[in-house]
Order: structure tokens, then C-alpha cells, then sequence
């Protein structure tokens, strides 16, 4: 699988992770819409409050497509009053193997992003319109995936130690206006290398046409020594046993890159989503004898099909 794999499962409140922000916006919402409140956290702080505008979508209908009816417009996921709002995205993605390698694998690529939850009591998280921007400062969730590393899959990393799956959780806080926005999260690995990482970016926002969102702007990654040494590290023992020399990196800034993301709306159901990511590993990752047998830079594509459902309890 892919070396990181962050939308395999990538869940949001109030704005995506990476990439693009939420979709399956409604046919009949226009950015000249009036903006709505966003409820975000639930949190009473009037430095949190985001004005939330519903995007533009292309207006194309899907009711001549052969669908199940779960699927169709109005079936069971489209509910009127929602208690629930995701958005899926299934597709394909190619990227490294692992971090720092220059073998490209294809993988498969699902997202899931929480829009909107509603409690019995009343108590909301999100917005249950649809989407297109947000103005204001927000808190945000961040979530990140990474495969395990299985050192008898790949010849030149023999002798050094499998590396178990992680999956990263945390919080970060966001600044968006309609054409450009700023973020930056900290995460923590709940599970695998139990290291501190963080992230900053920012992006500009385009909107050409109906319908289609473009984004692009730079990313730099960030990550305790624990962390860089459970993927760029080389131990006494480890360089016993291969042709390695041993290796210590330091914490700080890892990699740094640009990433290029694309969502384009059907209508408020169905869409397309896509980025394309290039990122140099840096300081104690380029550095690492693991990053020389293969490349500090490091490429990723990913497409998928996007469903907006909601659900009523």
C-alpha cells in the first residue's frame, strides 16, 4: 500500500483535513446565497463563530442514471431534515511505498468526512447546508492514516524492523475566506509510532465555472524525534544485520511540499474530487540513509467519486 495512504480514512469537522473542503452541495445554492451560521464545536466563544456560505454546484441532474435506489436522489441517504451529513469518496491513488522510497504503488482511496451531527438534545456539530466556503476562524479535526512497513517486501531494507500501522488524531484551528485560507493541526499517534506531528498550510481558491473548486498552496510537515526515527531511524541492530549505517535524525520540520486538489459538483449528491501532491523531505528525512537509497521527493495522485448522504434517526 501507498506510504501514508491519509485519505483511506480521513474524517473532518467543519473543514477537511488536506485538500479540498466539503462537497454535494445543493443544485439550487448559488455563492450569492446568504451566509448561515456554523454551529463548529458547540463551543460559546464568539472567536470561533463561522459564517458559512453554500457552494455552486454544475446543476446536472442524475435521475436518468441507472442507480439502486439507495443511491438515487431522494432514496434513504437523502434525507430532508438530517441528523447525520457525510460525504464518501472512493477512487484510486499512487504514491511511495514508504516514506522516503522511490517505488510508486497504487492503492485504493476512500475518504470519509463528517459534515454534520445532531444530537437528540439539540446540541449541533457542523452545518447541515452544504458547504461551498467559510469566513472567520474555526477549530478544526484532523486525521491521518499511515501503512505499516513490511521490510521483506522491499530488498533494500533488509535487516531493518517492520513498521506497525499508525493512525493519527487531533485538532488544529483554520482561517478561511472565500479565495484563500490558512491552517494549521497538531496530531498525536493514538495508534503505531505514538509521536507528536503537525502540519501547516495554505491555500488560494478558485472558483472557473459552475460547480468546479480549485485549490493549490503550500504544506510543510512537522514531527517530534520519535516520530522521524520510527521512519528514517536505523538502530545498532538494524545496521548489524544490513548494509546500513546506523542513523539518529532529529524532530523538526520533515517535508515540505505544494499540493494541487480539485473538486468538481454533479449537483448536491455526486461529484469528483482529485489533488496531486509534491513533497521534499527534509532535514533529518532527507538525510536518513533510507531517503539516499531512494528519492526526498515524493509524489501523489488520488481521484475518486464523491456521495454526499444524509440520514434522519
Amino acid at each position: 500500500m501507498p506510504r501514508r495512504l491519509p485519505s483511506l480514512l480521513r474524517i473532518s469537522m467543519i473543514a477537511a483535513t488536506l485538500g479540498t473542503t466539503a462537497m454535494g452541495q445543493g443544485a439550487f445554492a448559488q455563492d450569492t446565497a446568504p451566509p448561515t451560521e456554523a454551529t463548529g464545536f458547540g463551543l460559546d466563544f464568539d472567536v470561533f463563530d463561522q459564517q458559512v456560505t453554500p457552494a455552486d454546484t454544475a446543476g446536472l441532474s442524475d435521475a436518468a442514471l441507472p442507480l439502486p435506489g439507495f443511491l438515487a436522489a431522494g432514496g434513504a441517504f437523502d434525507a430532508t431534515e438530517p441528523d447525520l451529513v457525510l460525504s464518501l469518496r472512493a477512487g484510486v491513488q499512487v504514491g511511495p511505498a514508504y516514506f522516503g522510497s522511490n517505488d510508486y504503488e497504487t492503492g485504493p482511496d476512500v475518504a470519509v468526512r463528517l459534515d454534520y451531527l445532531r444530537f437528540p438534545n439539540g446540541f449541533e456539530i457542523g452545518s447541515s447546508r452544504a458547504v461551498g466556503f467559510r469566513t472567520g476562524l474555526g477549530l478544526r479535526t484532523s486525521v491521518r492514516y499511515i501503512s505499516d512497513r513490511d521490510s521483506a517486501d522491499y530488498d533494500e531494507l533488509t535487516g531493518l524492523e517492520n513498521v506497525d500501522w499508525a493512525f493519527e488524531m487531533g485538532l488544529g484551528l483554520g482561517y478561511e475566506q472565500r479565495n484563500y485560507r490558512v491552517f494549521a493541526d497538531a496530531r498525536y499517534g493514538v495508534i503505531g509510532h505514538n509521536a507528536w506531528v503537525g502540519e501547516i498550510g495554505a491555500d488560494g481558491i478558485a472558483y472557473p465555472v459552475d460547480g468546479l473548486t480549485l485549490t493549490l498552496g503550500p504544506r510543510v510537515g512537522f514531527g517530534t524525534q520519535r516520530f522521524t526515527d520510527t521512519y528514517f531511524g536505523i538502530s545498532g541492530s538494524e545496521a548489524g544485520v544490513s548494509d546500513l549505517d546506523a542513523y539518529e535524525p532529529d524532530g523538526g520540520a520533515y517535508e515540505a511540499g505544494v499540493l494541487l486538489g480539485a473538486r468538481y459538483l454533479f449537483n448536491e449528491r455526486w461529484g469528483v474530487e482529485a489533488d496531486a501532491s509534491w513533497d521534499r523531505l527534509l532535514n533529518g528525512a532527507a538525510d536518513s540513509p533510507i531517503t539516499e537509497m531512494g528519492s526526498a521527493d515524493q509524489y501523489e495522485v488520488r481521484l475518486g467519486i464523491t456521495r454526499r448522504i444524509g440520514l434522519d434517526f
